[in-house]
């Protein structure tokens, strides 16, 4: 396993940072240079069947080398973030972490707090790897891309180690909801797969937000400001009164568990026209479905204000719940949590307050856990993943293959 953490600290320093906005896949070109990067990466440790298409979807297979087992696949994403800046990532390791506060960035007085993230005390005596405070870290989810090839690439020198056939499947443009779209689950061929996209040691899921996005266009009236009276409307103030028609209290920062949420990620327009956009999240279908008619609600009040075609709502559903698909098939989780106990590592089943390509791909016939990384703080600049906790990651898969 000596080779986690170089190959981790090698990873980040590629900029996959996803954009919604340019509708191609991958959606930026950063992605399919770090997949090609990662195609000869798989060819030279020994993976067969190594296949990249125009789209950015790399699979791979490790060859079984005993009968009887199942076809077991291994997920993660390429892509970073584009809540917080993926270029430039200046990683360093503060070894035998001390418990108080890691100064990241001196010149700029960036530090990270044991006051704000006081979960980092425990880490103490663990080597940490943080950035500068500059760009985030890209443990979610470079830490599963580095965790699953170094598994691999394990399995392959210690052949006394017997597993079933694997599949690899590394995919781009997750973290902006579109990581399954063009992901060929028959070409696959798995019996079932995990994702390896969780968060701190332990983190076992198998349920997760119903997801949506929606943006809301408002449609304003320019003219020069000193003739505005009566004439001008202003798509900007419209927009915020949309904004505040929004429950205060059901907001990520306001909820946590199963409590659902409306997250405003962005506001961008002038007087003429602005867009609104956010993301909506429940566990609950029937609340998941009430919200999204919430939005429509807030549309048509402005409408009733402002005259009707002032705003429309664009929703458009992102993913499921996995639970009901990987119910019927509880012994995927069973075996994790076995595999957790066998690597030392105490299983926490949660379900995820987000989604992974696992939930889209459940839905079309592949059901698919998600499995613990080991970052912290993901999508923030204060990101940082414990090395232990990656190495803990990496053996829980060498458990998963070979209990299986």
């Amino acid at each position: 396993m000596t080779n986690l953490t170089e190959r981790f600290l090698t990873y980040v320093r590629f900029c996959t940072t996803s954009d919604e906005t340019t509708r191609v896949t991958p959606s930026t070109p950063g992605q399919m240079v770090f997949a090609k990067y990662l195609k000869d990466e798989l060819e030279r440790i020994g993976l067969t069947e190594v296949e990249l298409d125009e789209r950015g979807y790399l699979m791979a297979t490790l060859p079984a080398n005993t009968d009887g087992k199942p076809v077991i696949g291994l997920i993660a994403h390429m892509d970073t973030a584009p809540d917080a800046s993926g270029e430039n990532v200046t990683p360093r390791i503060v070894k035998n972490y001390d418990g108080e506060d890691i100064v990241l960035n001196r010149e700029q007085n960036i530090v990270l707090e044991t006051a704000k993230y006081p979960e980092i005390r425990n880490y103490k005596g663990c080597d940490i790897i943080v950035t500068d405070g500059t760009t985030l870290l890209g443990a979610d989810d470079k830490a599963g891309l580095a965790e699953i090839v170094t598994a691999c690439e394990y399995l392959l020198a210690h052949p006394e180690i017997k597993h079933g056939k694997v599949r690899i499947g590394f995919t781009p443009d997750e973290e902006i909801g579109e990581g399954a779209d063009h992901f060929d689950v028959k070409k696959f061929a798995a019996d079932f797969a995990y994702t390896m996209d969780g968060g701190a040691v332990g983190e076992l899921e198998f349920e997760n937000f119903n997801a949506a996005a929606c943006k809301i266009h408002i449609h304003g009236v320019n003219v020069h400001p000193g003739y505005g009276y009566c004439k001008m409307k202003n798509s900007l103030l419209i927009a915020g009164k949309a904004v505040s028609m929004f429950p205060a209290n059901e907001t990520p920062a306001c909820t946590q568990g199963y409590e659902g949420f409306f997250h405003i990620t962005g506001m961008n327009g002038t007087v003429e026209e602005t867009t609104v956009s956010l993301i909506i999240r429940d566990h609950d279908r029937a609340r998941f479905e009430a919200r999204k008619q919430q939005a429509r609600d807030i549309v048509n009040a402005i409408n009733a204000e402002f005259g009707e075609g002032t705003a429309e709502a664009e929703i458009r559903d992102q993913y499921y719940n996995m639970r009901e698909k990987v119910e019927p098939v509880m012994h995927i989780v069973s075996l994790a949590e076995e595999a957790m106990k066998a690597a030392g590592v105490k299983p926490k089943v949660q379900p995820i307050r987000g989604g992974t390509d696992g939930a889209r791909l459940s839905f079309e016939g592949l059901p698919c856990p998600n499995i613990f990384a080991g970052g912290e703080n993901f999508h923030s600049r204060f990101e940082y993943l414990p090395v232990q906790s990656m190495e803990k990651a990496a053996q829980v898969i060498l458990q998963i293959l070979q209990q299986a």
